[in-house]
């Protein structure tokens, strides 16, 4: 059962991500989309923190673990390095961690 969850969570987290990134990528070449739906993930991976079996299975493993996107945020930073936009990667960096931990935290105390 917790099989069948993850991958129904999976099969709507990774159209979400697209679609939101599209849609952000319509007003801006930075990387707001990649940034807003990790930092939704982590919320939601906090909220399903302590949860019962299949709330993991399906929010916290199967739609935050494809919704959320490393293998793109390091993209991200590796071009914008290329491209010298030094300032730019490391506020992303610094923004990403800070967020997504203080989304994390937010998820698990407003889980309890």
């Amino acid at each position: 059962m917790n099989l069948l969850l993850v991958i129904l969570g999976a099969a709507i987290g990774a159209p979400a991500r697209f679609a939101i990134d599209q849609y952000i990528r319509k007003f801006t070449s930075k990387p707001y989309g990649t940034f807003l739906v990790n930092i939704l993930g982590s919320f939601l991976i906090g909220l399903a923190y302590g949860a019962s079996d299949h709330t993991i299975a399906f929010l916290g493993i199967g739609f935050a673990g494809s919704f959320t996107t490393w293998s793109t945020f390091m993209l991200d930073l590796y071009l914008a390095f290329e491209l010298k936009h030094r300032k730019d990667a490391l506020i992303n960096v610094a923004a990403s961690l800070t967020f997504g931990l203080l989304a994390a935290w937010l998820g698990i105390n407003l889980g309890r």
